[in-house]
């Protein structure tokens, strides 16, 4: 059964005997964690987004502490890719970058899409958004919901200063090869990314008020929340993590090394997207059906 104490206030005993200590330490930190243990090895898992600007205010101090308990840490998956598939990205841009010849954005969507997308792009002064291709158009809706993509100061930086004051070792969970991820983009027809495009929609409709209050439910720690948000659920329908080749990777590694970490001595936090360790049968899930107790935030709506 899964524990949900971080929602109320320890008791004294508790306060003086630290029971539950990350439980404690996740409600003061500003980024959900969850810890479970099995005999001598414990697991730290920590839910981080994307996206959180270097100016949004959270306490990243309990994180850098529970960061100090550890002997190792797993962070997000790395892309591997060699100058080989640099430069044939570089050279292939252009097809990434456009719909096929004399298509457009209404070739591919109904009017009454393509409508709420040109209500969208009206203050757009240059036409060329409608060749685009959905990949490229999903991304500067995100940006237009207030999705500050590449300027990132959430909890995967936290943790890496932290690891590197304590001089903890710390590994990708996994590696994706760069001309996997290349291929992927070249060669899937555009009707793939109809599901993104649409999602980055909602997520443009909502404004940076979506995107304002995704950061504070994560603050908050209210997890399912977050996940709710148009905002978040784009990011989970858009390349990479809602690529139909790419995504079950992605989500495979995390359960794949949380296990493993389960099987190892002392304590492992492993760093990972809070929706691949929160959705519906994501890994705390998994977890939860193996019989194991989990100690932190709730994540489901039905356990409030």
């Amino acid at each position: 059964m899964a524990q949900t104490r971080a929602q109320a206030a320890p008791s004294q005993e508790e306060q003086v005997d630290t029971v539950d200590e990350v439980v404690v330490v996740a409600r003061r930190a500003g980024a959900p964690m969850w810890e479970i243990s099995d005999g001598e090895s414990t697991v730290i898992l920590v839910g981080a987004i994307g996206g959180v600007p270097r100016d949004f205010e959270w306490r990243p101090e309990a994180l850098e502490a529970a960061t100090a308990r550890s002997q190792r840490i797993l962070y997000p998956q790395e892309g591997r890719a060699s100058l080989s598939d640099v430069l044939r990205l570089i050279w292939r841009i252009r097809t990434i970058a456009r719909l096929p010849e004399s298509k457009t954005t209404a070739d591919y969507l109904s009017p009454e899409m393509q409508a709420r997308l040109e209500a969208l792009k009206a203050g757009d002064r240059n036409p060329n958004w409608r060749t685009q291709s959905f990949v490229g158009l999903s991304f500067d809706l995100l940006e237009q919901a207030g999705y500050e993509r590449g300027r990132s100061r959430g909890a995967p930086d936290a943790v890496r200063r932290a690891a590197r004051t304590a001089h903890i070792a710390g590994e990708p969970v996994g590696f994706v090869r760069g001309d996997e991820l290349v291929d992927n983009l070249i060669t899937q027809p555009p009707q793939t990314y109809l599901p993104c495009l649409e999602a980055s929609m909602r997520a443009a409709e909502a404004g940076p008020a979506g995107a304002a209050a995704r950061l504070e439910a994560w603050r908050s720690l209210k997890v399912p929340e977050v996940l709710a948000t148009p905002l978040d659920q784009a990011l989970n329908m858009c390349w990479p993590s809602g690529d139909p080749e790419i995504a079950p990777v992605l989500r495979g590694q995390w359960a794949d090394a949380t296990k493993l970490a389960l099987t190892r001595p002392g304590v492992t936090m492993g760093v990972a997207p809070l929706r691949i360790l929160a959705e519906s049968g994501g890994v705390l899930d998994q977890l939860e059906a193996q019989g194991l107790e989990i100690h932190g935030p709730i994540w489901r709506e039905d356990q409030r």
